[in-house]
């Protein structure tokens, strides 16, 4: 614990690492309250009885669990940084099927270059129509014949297109200058913050429920313990890799020898990870979202008992499209033949296989190989909130945060986080965090 003291003093006397940590901390201060501040035209009063009667168990909850409220509280931020993570990932399965888009990527510097203006032009258009269709929502709902909007029009409507729209370039611009001279990747930690704004909220329904007398004492310590034994088993796995070794050849450029050394390609247990997750999870509410349009159909109530968060089969169904998910999205970002491609060029090898072909199937049957725990491990994280909830009655919110995309989320980012305060404080010869090895985190999420 002394150590953490002398690392956290540390910190504050690195001028710059002290001076990035407040800005940071500055810029998330403005998102969350970009998060709290209603549209115009919206009755507050009407919004908040309307919220209390939706269920948190759709497409619409989760998406209010990434923006971290924003949604629920029909803010200028309502759609969150997730306008811009989805036009990339359309960039990014685009490069997969597209020619030219996987010619443009591969332009190096330029190519991210123009990757990043075509990705900015896209989030407009994708914020504007996920605004439509929110002023379409609220236009819509009323309680007990009281409308959330007393005057829903074409003024309306368009007032709000802009400020959402403009909401999330500023909140993607906010992320940027996070990442450029705060610490951390900024629209990673945009979405980390939005999530951890619930984590107040769950406790305190925790600790009503411990003072009511509804749940007793041993069994809350026992829901807490097993919180940290999955953090440290998520900790565990999110650092795990597979390191292959790459033995360069000896070049002489000159009266200078370059080459001979040895180094190593990390193929990661998880290396799709937490995007597997948000697809998943994003398909599987949509039955329950599509319900919400149809109360009276017992079809659809069928359905809507079928997915719901608590039931087994929604726990199987989202277990198998998880590791499905995790195949699909490794093969997308993660491609053996370019790794082999330039190791051949660069005069590399795996010492006991032919450079070219070879290497590039080694290198994926040792990554079809690791990616099987990495998803299975991913699939039971993914449904352990629904077990949670289940055996010790947890409350949905705080269940939220014993596995899924929240806990992932928010260990992966602190990971990445921790990994540059530590790379400040050990240029300038502090210790870090580690007595010995290296925290490794993940440059964002999904690699964004």
């Amino acid at each position: 614990m002394s150590k953490v003291i002398q690392t956290i003093q540390n910190i504050f006397k690195i001028e710059e690492l002290k001076d990035r940590i407040l800005f940071t901390l500055g810029i998330l201060i403005v998102v969350r309250i970009g998060a709290h501040i209603t549209l115009p035209g919206v009755d507050v009063a009407v919004l908040k009885l309307s919220v209390a009667n939706q269920d948190a168990n759709t497409l619409f909850g989760l998406f209010d669990l990434f923006v971290g409220g924003a949604f629920s509280n029909a803010a200028i931020f309502a759609l969150g940084i997730m306008p811009y993570i989805t036009a990339s990932i359309i960039f990014q399965l685009a490069g997969v099927v597209v020619p030219e888009i996987q010619k443009i990527q591969k332009e190096g510097e330029e190519g991210r270059r123009k990757i990043n203006q075509y990705t900015r032009i896209l989030t407009v258009f994708i914020s504007a129509l996920q605004g439509w269709g929110i002023s379409i929502k609220l236009a819509s709902d009323n309680v007990s014949g009281f409308p959330v909007v007393p005057e829903a029009g074409i003024l309306f409507t368009i007032s709000t297109i802009v400020i959402l729209a403009a909401g999330t370039m500023f909140m993607m611009w906010l992320g940027e200058q996070i990442t450029e001279r705060g610490i951390g990747n900024g629209i990673s930690l945009i979405i980390m913050i939005g999530i951890i704004a619930q984590l107040p909220v769950a406790l305190i329904n925790e600790w009503n429920l411990v003072m009511s007398g509804s749940r007793l004492w041993p069994v809350e310590l026992v829901v807490l313990a097993l919180l940290v034994v999955i953090i440290g088993s998520i900790v565990l796995v999110t650092q795990g890799a597979r390191r292959i070794p790459v033995q360069y050849a000896k070049r002489q450029v000159g009266n200078k020898v370059f080459g001979g050394t040895t180094q190593y390609i990390p193929l990661r247990v998880n290396t799709a990870g937490v995007m597997p997750i948000i697809f998943a999870q994003s398909l599987m509410f949509i039955p329950n979202t599509i319900a919400t349009f149809f109360p009276e159909s017992p079809f659809f109530n069928t359905v809507a008992r079928l997915f719901d968060f608590q039931s087994f089969f929604y726990a199987a169904v989202y277990f198998i499209m998880i590791v499905l998910f995790t195949y699909f999205y490794t093969a997308i970002i993660f491609n053996p033949k370019d790794i082999a491609d330039n190791m051949k060029k660069q005069g590399g090898f795996i010492p006991g296989i032919r450079p070219g072909n070879n290497t590039s199937e080694y290198i994926e049957a040792i990554l079809t190989r690791i990616t099987l725990p990495g998803s299975i491990f991913l699939g039971i994280v993914a449904v352990l909130p629904t077990f949670i909830s289940y055996f010790f009655k947890v409350d949905l919110l705080f269940a939220s945060f014993f596995g899924g995309t929240s806990l992932l989320i928010m260990v992966g980012v602190a990971l990445d986080t921790l990994q540059q305060i530590e790379s400040h404080l050990l240029m300038r010869h502090y210790d870090g965090f580690m007595k010995s090895g290296k925290i490794r985190g993940r440059a964002g999420i999904g690699g964004f």
